[in-house]
């Protein structure tokens, strides 16, 4: 038991020069396989990006009369190549949020790393439900942003800007519903208490409303109440791991 303790305490003791190279060593993983997937799906370009420009579409057929256009020489290969590359990231998620935590779990004791798979595990389909959710209200935000556009004027989008809209929009709701678990990783790291999180609930309250009329601009209250409770639910439950991480550490110190 006591070398146990020790291999923990030793383990946990890492020079700044140590935490470079163990970022690095997990970086270099998390690249290698984005260019994998990356390489894998090229091919498939055609098909990822008819799912990609089918939100764009359903808006054309609603009445929009925007264009979606390449304007450049260079358009088709940048183009496929950053789609690729999105698609990569996507396909690649579970290996580099796996490489994430394990580039933090060094700072915990060797009986935490072993939810380094958990983390993975509920991590992935986080980030997937964002994406998604993400993926069902942009139509709408097309449809609303489109609403500007001045009578007898045609909206020529470039397939740049659109895909930008398109991977940003998406980016941001996939890293939304994984903040609750990066709360429950701060926990676990030791860097952030349940107590210091449960007397933040006002303002987890506030950003997962602000979250959610980012994600239904068109005001209407029933959607935003419909985005935001998932968040603040997901919010409260990692308050209370938290606290329960609280008084788990708690214990194990009365006990050593």
């Amino acid at each position: 038991m006591a070398r146990a303790a020790t291999e923990d305490s030793t383990q946990g003791a890492m020079t700044l020069a140590e935490h470079f190279t163990e970022l690095r060593r997990r970086l270099v993983r998390s690249a290698v396989a984005l260019i994998v997937c990356t390489i894998a799906v090229w091919n498939q370009f055609s098909d990822i990006f008819a799912v990609i420009r089918q939100p764009y579409d359903s808006v054309q057929v609603a009445g929009s009369t925007a264009i979606l256009a390449l304007t450049g020489v260079t358009s088709g290969f940048s183009i496929q190549l950053r789609v690729s590359l999105a698609a990569g990231f996507v396909l690649s998620s579970p290996i580099w949020i796996y490489q994430l935590w394990r580039f933090i779990s060094p700072g915990l004791k060797r009986h935490e790393r072993k939810w380094a798979y958990v983390f993975t595990a509920v991590a992935v389909p986080l980030f997937s439900c964002g994406v998604l959710l993400a993926y069902y209200v942009m139509p709408r935000m097309l449809g609303i942003l489109f609403e500007f556009t001045p009578t007898d004027v045609q909206n020529v989008t470039s397939v740049e800007s659109y895909l930008s809209f398109f991977l940003h929009l998406t980016l941001f709701f996939g890293l939304g519903f994984l903040l609750p678990l990066i709360l429950v990783t701060l926990s676990f790291a030791g860097i952030l208490s349940g107590e210091r999180l449960k007397s933040a609930w006002r303002w987890l309250i506030l950003g997962s409303f602000v979250f959610g009329a980012v994600a239904t601009p068109n005001g209407d209250p029933l959607a935003m109440t419909f985005v935001a409770l998932p968040m603040i639910a997901m919010s409260f439950c990692a308050v209370g791991i938290a606290l329960f991480n609280d008084r788990r550490r708690l214990r194990a110190a009365e006990l050593n």
